[in-house]
């Protein structure tokens, strides 16, 4: 049985959680559909593009994505904090973009006075607007239902784009982290979609790649603060170089076919996340394999469990084991 959203999300425990839409019966809506020769690989342009456009609005930061041809990945970061900072005029205005609003919220927009009752009524919305910007239900249903009615209109069909709702992980601690994002963005890799980082398109690897040359991270994507996080109060955990590193040293073992450990090789950052080389590729190809539910070492889980009032502790051998 499917595990209800709120038991599921715990920003107590974790404000990180990856998140897996799959196009209905897997068919590849959007890429080469190889039985009618039809290509949709524009369609993963639309998703991105998408995904930039609500992260500009929401109160929700990406980490990673993978756009691949009849699914896609992400890794979130719910930055509730900044919710509960914006004044109500930024939160109206946030949402006004998204959707049309109610009256109140339009006439306090225009600058027109609201009565007593009224401002009753407005705070109440204000205060669910402010739920909902850093909601990734919210988030999911505005990136997946977009991408649904433009996919159905241009296809003058109606019915079911995506399998379902959106499956999501809850990512516990900085080795979980680092794991999901490393096989988010070998995705296409794996897929033998593509052969490096810097070639997998619409992916946050490429993004990254393409402005690390510059010497700058992208704006549409959480930045890289380090470890530990001295100069940023808020961003991932890790170096960038370390990271991209990490990132094209396993994308050429899967490439090569290799199989066990990492060309003799572990970077710092797994040496810092204790995490072996053998697990690490383990992890970076089997991740939604292995992991059906919130992923973190066993102290990592225990409080997630107990905060979330849940007795079955998912993946707990397996989170044991591999990041052991």
């Amino acid at each position: 049985m499917a595990i209800a959203r709120k038991r599921q999300v715990s920003l107590v425990d974790t404000k990180y959680y990856h998140c897996i839409s799959r196009c209905v019966r897997r068919a590849f809506l959007c890429g080469e559909d190889h039985f009618t020769g039809q290509s949709y690989e524009h369609r993963r342009g639309w998703v991105e593009d998408k995904l930039g456009e609500l992260a500009k609005i929401f109160c929700i930061d990406v980490c990673a994505y993978a756009v691949m041809s009849n699914h896609t990945h992400l890794v979130l970061y719910v930055d509730d904090k900044k919710a509960n900072r914006l004044n109500d005029k930024a939160i109206v205005i946030r949402w006004h973009k998204l959707c049309k609003g109610t009256v109140l919220t339009q006439k306090y927009i225009q600058g027109e006075k609201l009565s007593k009752v009224e401002l009753i009524f407005f705070n109440q919305t204000v205060k669910q607007y402010r739920e909902r910007l850093a909601s990734i239900s919210w988030f999911m249903r505005l990136l997946n239902e977009n991408i649904a009615r433009r996919a159905n209109k241009e296809d003058n069909c109606t019915g079911r784009f995506w399998e379902g709702r959106f499956k999501s992980q809850a990512l516990l601690d900085e080795a979980a982290l680092a794991a999901c994002m490393a096989y988010v963005d070998l995705n296409p890799i794996r897929a033998k979609m593509a052969n490096t980082p810097e070639k997998s398109d619409h992916t946050s690897a490429q993004v990254r790649l393409i402005c690390a040359k510059e010497g700058k991270q992208p704006k549409q994507l959480l930045r890289f603060a380090g470890m530990p996080r001295q100069v940023m109060p808020k961003g991932l955990p890790f170096e960038l170089k370390s990271y991209l590193e990490l990132v094209e040293l396993t994308g050429r073992v899967m490439r090569e076919g290799k199989h066990g450990h990492i060309d003799n090789i572990t970077l710092p950052l797994l040496e810092r996340l204790n995490i072996s080389s053998e697990n690490w590729l383990k992890l970076t190809t089997q991740f939604t394999r292995v992991f059906h539910g919130a992923v973190g070492r066993p102290a990592s889980q225990e409080g997630y469990c107990e905060n979330l009032n849940r007795k079955r502790r998912a993946n707990i051998s397996n989170c044991a084991k591999l990041f052991a």
